[in-house]
């Protein structure tokens, strides 16, 4: 199990590695790309390529998790350790597919990097539109 808790670990640390690259990588953006008073199609592409990026990551972080399900046969084939993955990463959790008793706190880990994440990415987006807002109202 300890075994099993480590390979968690180190895909959780390999999930915010990820996601900081990133994060990073479109802040980046953001700053050298700030448009004083854009019109609003300007924003709607904006947000929908910041969108776009933060799927992006969601996806390389599932698709991790997904790789090491089918290495270690915790789940047999890749197509069925995506669904997984995206399905407990999101916490969806249909339950159509289920992990052996080795790998479910393994799991559970998933589940709760996922939710990191995606508060992660909602806190950035958040970011990103209160800049912005306050470059319109000119604070």
């Amino acid at each position: 199990m300890l075994s099993k808790l480590l390979v968690a670990w180190v895909l959780m640390a390999l999930c915010v590695v990820i996601h900081a690259t990133g994060i990073t990588v479109a802040l980046r953006a953001v700053r050298s790309h700030a448009v004083r008073r854009p019109r609003a199609w300007r924003w709607i592409l904006h947000f929908v390529r910041l969108a776009g990026l933060i799927v992006v990551l969601h996806l390389l972080e599932i698709g991790a998790w997904a790789v090491v399900y089918v290495w270690d046969a915790a789940i047999p084939d890749l197509q069925s350790a995506i669904y997984f993955s995206a399905v407990t990463y999101t916490t969806t959790g249909y339950g159509d597919l289920v992990l052996s008793k080795d790998w479910r706190l393994v799991g559970a880990v998933e589940a709760l990097t996922g939710i990191l994440m995606c508060g992660w990415s909602t806190g950035f987006f958040f970011a990103v539109v209160s800049r912005l807002n306050k470059e319109e109202v000119g604070e």
